[in-house]
């Protein structure tokens, strides 16, 4: 039986991927219920969508649920400290824009949010031009993070349609191996080894080696991710 019997069918490039559009509502994260709600008023009549919590806990439940471009943290609450809330998010894979506000702040807070992942840190009594400027910022921030998402999750559809041998075939293309030396690797014909090969182009959608390199390199990333 020819080796190149094993390839699966020829599909369709995958087009429904596993990342949600991007998220463009804005959280407000404070104990102070007054603070709170005139900050989302202020963002609301900015054109943002917008929403409240009394707390860490609250955020973190409802960020389960539906997705946030980004969030306003005070520093300091009871519940959770704004620095917890950060760690939390990083520790399950959501590191989301934070801006954090705080009447007390330290230096070393502020270096260790801002190492985290921090866009700004905005001291009370708040500066409403600087605070909607940073929260334009985290926005961007955070689609140009979903674009990433979205092509690495791009990457692994279309590399899971390929049957095993076409991945050992497209592993050794994208190590610069040549037709005979991938055919000696593995033990199959030359014949075969252009068979996979051109079946790994069309099916992943690469139009040259330096872009299944690229794509190799945005499957690892995910699966690191």
């Amino acid at each position: 039986m020819s080796d190149a019997a094993d390839a699966t069918p020829v599909v369709a490039l995958p087009e429904a991927l596993t990342v949600a559009p991007p998220a463009t509502a804005v959280a407000v994260v404070d104990d102070d219920a007054a603070l709170r709600t005139s900050l989302v008023r202020l963002l609301r009549e900015e054109g943002h969508e917008a929403e409240g919590f009394a707390s860490g806990p609250d955020f973190l439940a409802a960020s389960e649920k539906r997705g946030f471009g980004c969030a306003i943290v005070d520093l300091r609450m009871p519940q959770m400290t704004g620095l917890e809330l950060q760690r939390l998010l990083v520790a399950r894979g959501d590191p989301m824009p934070l801006l954090f506000l705080t009447a007390f702040g330290t230096i070393p807070e502020s270096v260790r949010a801002m190492r985290d992942g921090a866009v700004d840190f905005l001291e009370k009594p708040l500066d409403t031009d600087r605070m909607l400027d940073a929260v334009q910022r985290a926005l961007a921030i955070g689609r140009g993070r979903d674009a990433v998402r979205q092509r690495l999750a791009d990457a692994s559809a279309r590399v899971s349609t390929l049957s095993p041998r076409e991945r050992e075939v497209m592993h050794a293309v994208a190590r610069g191996l040549l037709n005979k030396q991938i055919a000696a690797e593995l033990g199959i014909t030359v014949r075969t080894v252009k068979y996979h090969r051109a079946r790994v182009m069309e099916k992943t959608g690469a139009g040259s080696v330096p872009d299944l390199v690229r794509l190799l390199s945005d499957t690892s990333d995910a699966a690191s991710s």
